[in-house]
């Protein structure tokens, strides 16, 4: 009886080992292209999720967002760090979910304008010319246009629009070559907080959106269900050196002062609708790729 116990407590040691047993998975960024990159920059949250998991993470350098997808589609990436923007496509064409969001402070977008301008409302901006960020960008491009869209500009439509980098808009926008600029408002007060020669009140918002839908880790439809979740709480369990390790290099300083949080897939239906308004409702593409 002692012997058949002492082998049975063996095998449930076993089994429970094997149970607990390491994995490894493969970790992309969607705004980081080349291996050497994302070591740098994000090799301290990759060290970080591994002392949190008990797993191992393996970087898997991606070109583009449409890389991505396509690495998830293949099962040859499992986990992958991106923005709302680009998970609204991902999700369409991988069915991968969000897994923890990475809560950016003060993540929304305005339409700025000079003040002597004139323009007061978005309404005023009809037949103007409106310039907005990288295209298919979720706070510079995508998020002002809703916002002017909620205010009954049609931004497809009834503006004269046109997409160029923050700090050339920026200067177009103080020479007056352009009416306003839609833009991630944090970034833009960057730049206008350069500005030593201008008055504070040179510039104005006239609208701003909402706090925008969280950045986020998602998981790929082939990764078991458990296993996510084992990843998901370990992560959550962990959340002051995970965050250290995603904010240890300067790169990632639009999250200093963030938060991770349990995220579902409705919290992007906002998004969704952002791609409506911008002329695109199948988001099953990736604008401007």
């Amino acid at each position: 009886m002692k012997l058949k116990s002492f082998v049975l407590g063996l095998g449930l040691a076993a089994a429970s080992a094997f149970g607990a047993a390491a994995e490894t998975w493969k970790l992309a960024v969607t705004d980081v292209e080349g291996l050497e990159r994302l070591q740098l920059e994000w090799g301290p949250f990759k060290d970080a999720l591994e002392n949190a998991t008990g797993d191992t993470f393996e970087f898997y350098a991606v070109n583009s967002r449409t890389a991505a997808a396509e690495a998830l589609r293949a099962e040859t990436v499992d986990f992958v760090v991106s923005g709302p923007a680009e998970y609204v496509v991902i999700n369409k064409l991988t069915n991968a979910t969000p897994l923890v969001g990475l809560g950016r402070p003060d993540y929304h977008c305005a339409i700025v304008v000079r003040a002597d301008s004139g323009i007061n409302v978005p309404a005023d901006l009809k037949g103007k010319k409106v310039a907005f960020g990288d295209i298919g960008s979720t706070s510079n491009m995508l998020c002002p246009m809703q916002a002017l869209a909620d205010h009954g500009i049609d931004p497809v439509n009834d503006i004269d629009k046109t997409h160029t980098s923050r700090n050339i808009a920026h200067e177009a926008l103080k020479n007056g070559d352009i009416d306003a600029l839609g833009s991630n408002a944090g970034s833009w007060l960057n730049v206008r907080n350069k500005e030593t020669d201008l008055p504070y009140g040179f510039f104005k918002i006239i609208t701003r959106s909402g706090d925008l839908p969280n950045d986020m880790i998602m998981v790929g439809a082939h990764v078991p269900t458990d296993a996510a979740q084992s990843v998901k709480v370990a992560i959550l369990d962990n959340k002051a050196s995970v965050i250290a390790g995603i904010t240890a290099h300067e790169e990632n300083d639009k999250y200093v002062g963030m938060d991770l949080v349990a995220i579902e897939d409705s919290a992007y239906d906002y998004v969704r609708s952002m791609y409506t308004t911008a002329g695109y409702p199948q988001f099953d593409d990736f604008i401007g790729d």
